[in-house]
C-alpha cells in the first residue's frame, strides 16, 4: 500500500499531472471517474493567492467526487509561500503540493517553478517553511535538475525528505529541455533506489499507454506514475493502464458513445463550474481529443467549437451518438 502520510492510495496510485488550464475541477472529476487516484490542482501563484486574485482563488476549488486532491502552489517568497500554505488548508484539501518544475520562462524568470532549480539551499529553505506552515502533507513536484551539467535529483530529493515532504514526484526532464527529447527515468530510479529515501517516489514524464506503463514500474520501480498529456481529452486512460497491469489484457476502446457521455458529462461540470461563456469556451480545447479518430469528425467539431448556446452543442452531442448507434458515424480504422 502507497501512503503519503496517512493517505492511502492503492498499491501502485495513477496521479493526474497538474496542468495550467486544463487540471480544473470539472477535468479531475472525469479522470477520478475513470481511474485516477490522486488529482492536482492547477499550479497557484503565491502572489495571487494572498492578494486574493479571483483566478488564483477559484483554482482552490474542490468537487467533493475528485478527492483525494492535492492543491499546488509555486512563488519565491518565503513569506508568500508560508501565507499561502495557511489559506490552501482552510478549503482542506488532502495534501498540498509545491511546483518546483514548471519550465515556463515567466514563472522561472521570477525564480519560481523550475526556476528554483538554480538555488538548491532556497529550494530547501521554502519547502521547510511551508512545511512548518501547515498541518497538511507537503508534497514535490520537480525536474532533474536545472540542465544536464546540474542533475542533482537524487540529493536534492534527500535534503526535501529532511525537511518533511510526505512524496515527490519528478519529472525525467532538466528545465532546459522542457518537454523535447525523452524523459530520462533513471535518474528517478535512482532515488527511488536510494536507501535514505523513504517516503513515495513518483514518476512523471512520457507515459502515454498500458505497455509503457508497465515496462516503466518494472523497470524503474517506482511507487506510481504521473500522468499529464496522455489524459488531455482521453481520461480513459488510467482505467486502461490499470486493466492491462492487472491482467495483460487491453480494454476495449471508448465507443463514440462513451466519448459524448463523457464529453457531455464533462461540459456540464464546465458550465456548473465556470459559468455558461466561459464553460463554453474553455471546453472548446478539448473536443478535438474526445472524438480523436472518429471518422470525418471536422464538420461537427466546427458546430461545437463555435456553437455559443448549451443546448446546441448538447444537441450535436446527442446527434453524434445517435449516429454512431446507426452506423452514421464511425471510429476510422486502425492499422
Amino acid at each position: 500500500m502507497v501512503k503519503i502520510d496517512k493517505l492511502e492510495l492503492g498499491e501502485f496510485p495513477l496521479l493526474l499531472a497538474p496542468m495550467e488550464d486544463v487540471s480544473d475541477p470539472p477535468f479531475r472529476a472525469m479522470c477520478k471517474e475513470l481511474g485516477a487516484d490522486l488529482m492536482y490542482s492547477e499550479f497557484i501563484s503565491t502572489e495571487g493567492l494572498i492578494r486574493d486574485a479571483v483566478k488564483s482563488r477559484e483554482k482552490l476549488d474542490i468537487y467533493p467526487e475528485e478527492r483525494p486532491v492535492g492543491i499546488q502552489i509555486f512563488g519565491h517568497n518565503k513569506d508568500s509561500m508560508m501565507q499561502s500554505a495557511e489559506i490552501v488548508e482552510s478549503v482542506h484539501p488532502e495534501l498540498l503540493d509545491i511546483n518546483f518544475g514548471c519550465p515556463v520562462k515567466k514563472v522561472v524568470s521570477k525564480g519560481a517553478g523550475a526556476g528554483i532549480l538554480q538555488n538548491i539551499p532556497l529550494m530547501e529553505e521554502l519547502t521547510k517553511a511551508v512545511v512548518n506552515a501547515t498541518k497538511l502533507p507537503v508534497t514535490v513536484k520537480t525536474r532533474l535538475g536545472w540542465d544536464d551539467t546540474t542533475k542533482s535529483i537524487v540529493s536534492t530529493a534527500e535534503r526535501l525528505q529532511d525537511v518533511g515532504i510526505k512524496a515527490i514526484s519528478i519529472h525525467g526532464r532538466t528545465r532546459k529541455q522542457m518537454y523535447k527529447g525523452e524523459a530520462d527515468w533513471s535518474l528517478i530510479a535512482d532515488v527511488k533506489n536510494n536507501q535514505r529515501m523513504n517516503i513515495p517516489v513518483f514518476g512523471n514524464g512520457d507515459i502515454d499507454s498500458p505497455e509503457k506503463a508497465l515496462l516503466y514500474k518494472e523497470r524503474y520501480g517506482v511507487d506510481g506514475i504521473m500522468i499529464g498529456r496522455a489524459a488531455i481529452g482521453y481520461p480513459w486512460i488510467f482505467n486502461e493502464i490499470k486493466h492491462y497491469m492487472a491482467t495483460g489484457k487491453h480494454l476495449d476502446p471508448p465507443t463514440i458513445a462513451e466519448r459524448v457521455r463523457v464529453a457531455k458529462r464533462h461540459l456540464e461540470l464546465s458550465l456548473e463550474w465556470k459559468g455558461e461563456r466561459r464553460g463554453i469556451v474553455e471546453m472548446r480545447r478539448h473536443y478535438t481529443n474526445y472524438f480523436k479518430g472518429v471518422a470525418h469528425f471536422k464538420e461537427i467539431r466546427k458546430v461545437l467549437v463555435q456553437s455559443e448556446v448549451p443546448n446546441e452543442i448538447f444537441d450535436t452531442l446527442a446527434m453524434v451518438a445517435q449516429k454512431s448507434l446507426t452506423g452514421e458515424i464511425k471510429m476510422m480504422k486502425t492499422l
